[in-house]
């Protein structure tokens, strides 16, 4: 963890460090309640502290990292409250995107959504977990995608960001729950592409309270063990 590492040199500053925590967050390697010590950190990444800082403040704006009075900048702490709210909102709003994207959407996007669940299937049973998250977000967005609805757009990307981090959780907790995961997303995007706005829905919907119910378990039996 302490190991040295080339200087970032791509997007700004504050956005290369910003990217590479929250890589080292979404994949475990800074687990929650971690302290990111921000001189030892920047050093490693070869920039000053003030663009390190911009990268926290985005990291806490995302909901991945808390800066705390006295004590600096840690891993946020996993959260059922959270998980209830955000997985709650994404169940509320992303049907209603669906909704009005289902019969706008194209070819093109379902060669794209094609691709996109190929890829999926490779990296899960590879154990990938760097992309699981990405390629998660990028199929609930492409269903979403023909809404023309800008504004909850924005929100349910908002969600989709700060949820990122317990969808890769939900994925790794067992070969099973990669399997339904998988063969949700394929019958979501086979029922988009027969147009039936109606089940598609209802099976987003069910999804997501899936992954909700599934999360709040894990970290309910993590909390009783400790």
């Amino acid at each position: 963890m302490n190991e040295k590492r080339p200087a970032l040199g791509f997007a700004t500053r504050a956005e290369a460090a910003a990217n590479e925590l929250r890589r080292r967050i979404l994949t475990g390697e800074y687990e929650e309640g971690y302290q990111l010590r921000q001189d030892a950190l920047a050093t490693e990444m070869g920039i000053s502290r003030i663009p390190f800082r911009e990268a926290l403040l985005q990291l806490e704006n995302e909901g991945l990292v808390k800066i705390l009075p006295h004590k600096g900048a840690v891993v946020s702490e996993l959260s059922p409250e959270d998980i209830t709210e955000l997985f709650e909102l994404r169940a509320l709003l992303e049907p209603v995107l669906l909704r009005k994207s289902i019969p706008k959407l194209t070819a093109d996007d379902f060669a794209r959504l094609d691709a996109i669940l190929a890829e999926y299937s490779v990296v899960l049973h590879a154990s990938q977990e760097g992309r699981w998250g990405e390629l998660n977000t990028s199929l609930h967005q492409l269903l979403l995608s023909r809404a023309e609805q800008p504004k909850t757009s924005a929100i349910v990307a908002s969600l989709l960001q700060h949820t990122d981090r317990y969808t890769r959780m939900q994925l790794s907790l067992s070969e099973a729950a990669r399997d339904v995961a998988e063969s949700e997303h394929a019958e979501l995007v086979a029922l988009c592409k027969k147009g039936d706005t109606r089940a598609a829905t209802s099976l987003l919907k069910r999804h997501i309270e899936h992954a909700c119910d599934e999360l709040k378990a894990f970290l309910r039996e993590r909390r009783q063990a400790r």
